[in-house]
């Protein structure tokens, strides 16, 4: 059977990972994809509230700390979107977490941890009809720079897809979405309301880019703001745009990405889950995908220069 990357001619789905993963998808089978003319305004995701939260007992967190978000064993209670209106102006909320999402986007850069990426086709009868599973450590060499070492990756079974480097740009890029203040201008940003999810109150916004540029790839969904330090713990959405060119189609699955709070008020993505169809032209594909990212630790510490003197960004 010829392997993965020679299923050009199958379904294509855009899925994402990192560089290393795009060199071991070049050495084993790769997996999804399609295509179709230039790229396209997306239409806009229907929401019909927020999907069931991973949870465990929170760990301790240091002070001061945010409510800790439930882990990624089970769902959460989360209760109905309110239109309360927050207690602080929305433009100051949005200036502050995107400010906290510079900050946490340098600072996840100094840690290590292990990403585990899993992707499977479904049948007609709700069983797993193809898979691809890669292990990987990202870390850093002696001399500081950073690298995703693969630890496993058995021989992938995916036929009805394969992955694209678009798709591998998103896992590292968009799964995670860290929505800082450089991004801002790039995106309508709206309040939705206010929903608890367990004993944690959030601030909701609907998040969609002002226009889609060449080559450029934007989220559009909904992210949860924590609304006592800010911060965001949650996004549902998916990447854009999907990408037809001819009779190839690139689509994007619809996805969850639920964080934690790893250190400090430093809330970092955990789990990301995605089970979503992809319609194309020759018929639905009937996928699901699971991020997650475990084990951080830190590696180095961030410094800024204050008046003459190195001082750590988190302190």
């Amino acid at each position: 059977m010829p392997g993965l990357c020679n299923l050009f001619l199958g379904k294509r789905f855009r899925f994402l990972a990192t560089l290393m993963f795009a060199a071991a998808f070049c050495v084993s089978p790769a997996i999804a994809q399609d295509a179709g003319p230039g790229p396209m305004a997306p239409e806009t995701p229907q929401y019909d509230g927020p999907a069931g939260m991973p949870q465990t007992a929170p760990p301790a967190a240091p002070q001061p700390a945010p409510v800790q978000m439930p882990a990624n064993s089970g769902p959460a209670r989360q209760y109905p979107i309110t239109n309360t209106a927050p207690s602080v102006p929305i433009d100051q909320i949005i200036q502050t977490f995107a400010a906290h999402e510079a900050e946490f986007k340098i600072e996840r850069d100094n840690f290590t941890y292990t990403q585990d990426f899993d992707i499977q086709t479904i049948d007609d009868d709700g069983n797993p009809d193809g898979d691809y599973r890669m292990t990987s450590d990202i870390t850093f060499t002696p001399d500081g720079k950073r690298y995703e070492e693969v630890t496993y990756a058995p021989p992938p079974t995916l036929e009805r897809i394969i992955l694209t480097e678009q798709d591998l740009d998103d896992v590292k890029n968009i799964q995670p979405f860290v929505l800082t203040t450089q991004d801002i201008p790039k995106y309508n940003i709206t309040y939705v309301g206010r929903q608890r999810i367990d004993q944690l109150g959030t601030y909701v916004f609907d998040v969609a880019p002002k226009q889609i540029e060449k080559n450029q790839r934007y989220f559009q969904g909904r992210i949860w703001v924590e609304d006592k330090y800010l911060e965001i713990v949650k996004t549902d959405g998916k990447a854009v745009p999907d990408i037809i060119k001819g009779n190839n189609q690139n689509l994007f699955p619809r996805f969850e990405t639920y964080r934690e709070n790893i250190e400090g008020h430093y809330w970092f993505p955990t789990y990301t889950h995605s089970d979503d169809f992809l319609h194309f032209k020759t018929g639905d594909v009937h996928i699901r995908m699971t991020i997650r990212y475990t084990n951080y630790k830190r590696f180095r510490v961030t410094s800024r220069i204050v008046q003459g003197t190195t001082t750590p960004a988190n302190k």
